[in-house]
């Protein structure tokens, strides 16, 4: 069995640690930073033979050179679109990846937006999707398109509902603080925000999330929810004629007004 854990760094980054049960190879998903990934290897006994690249922003990719200087041998893995620096197994949209001695085998989804070569790793209802999606919220456009990040998220809503959402950042409670500015009805979204409330006041994780709780309270997965659209309408002052002016008018709404 796949155990999925994960690795608190910086302020708000999880860098998620993958082995089989009673299995001594591992895994890493965007390491921005290597210590506490050296740390939580050695405590668990742990060798290191993959590392998983999202997108190229240092804090995913900080830590790849001090794990390789550790795990001479180990296998990384990284976006065939876009320079990270150590990268030696480029991937791209349709490709498979199977971390070295770890029982699981990853699609490759090309997700970009956030950055232009932005990819997820998808398999055994998992999700690694970096900065696409978060949970109760998704990532800031950066280098792609408001069309691509929007193609991006309807890809992910149309996977599996029972599909876990593996983000790589702790930012569920301001997302969701957003997401009741859009929805202030929804009673889903205030639920949701009270349990990540508490979860964060015992200081445990909101994530991983399911995609069917996101469906129903993530605003930028819900752009076909009449009341949704309502909200970004009137944020715009206009009516928005399809998804993408939907998803493009809550994005901005949140960098300018809430973030």
């Amino acid at each position: 069995m796949l155990e999925i854990t994960p690795i608190p760094a910086f302020c708000d980054n999880y860098i998620w640690l993958l082995k089989n049960t009673g299995g001594r190879a591992a895994a890493v998903v965007d390491p921005g930073d290597a210590g506490p990934v050296l740390e939580a290897l050695g405590r668990e006994r742990l060798h290191l033979g993959a590392i998983l690249i999202t997108h190229h922003h240092p804090d995913h990719t900080g830590g790849i050179g001090g794990l390789k200087a550790a795990f001479p041998d180990v296998r990384v893995y990284g976006p065939a679109g876009e320079p990270v620096a150590g990268v030696g197994s480029a991937v791209e949209e349709g490709g498979e990846v199977r971390p070295p001695g770890i029982e699981a085998c990853f699609e490759v989804l090309g997700m970009p937006g956030h950055t232009a070569g932005h990819v997820a790793y998808y398999g055994g209802g998992a999700l690694f999707c970096g900065d696409v999606l978060f949970a109760g919220g998704c990532g800031r456009v950066f280098e792609g398109t408001m069309e691509q990040m929007a193609a991006s998220l309807a890809r992910i809503g149309r996977l599996p509902p029972d599909t876990l959402i593996y983000c790589a950042h702790e930012y569920t409670l301001a997302n969701l603080g957003f997401a009741r500015w859009v929805e202030p009805e929804n009673r889903a979204v205030r639920q949701r925000w009270e349990q990540a409330r508490a979860l964060r006041n015992a200081r445990r994780p909101t994530v991983p999330s399911r995609l069917e709780l996101e469906l129903e309270t993530n605003p930028f997965l819900r752009t076909r929810v009449p009341a949704v659209i309502a909200a970004a309408e009137q944020w715009a002052g206009r009516p928005l004629e399809d998804q993408v002016a939907v998803f493009t008018a809550l994005r901005n709404w949140k960098d300018r007004d809430y973030d």
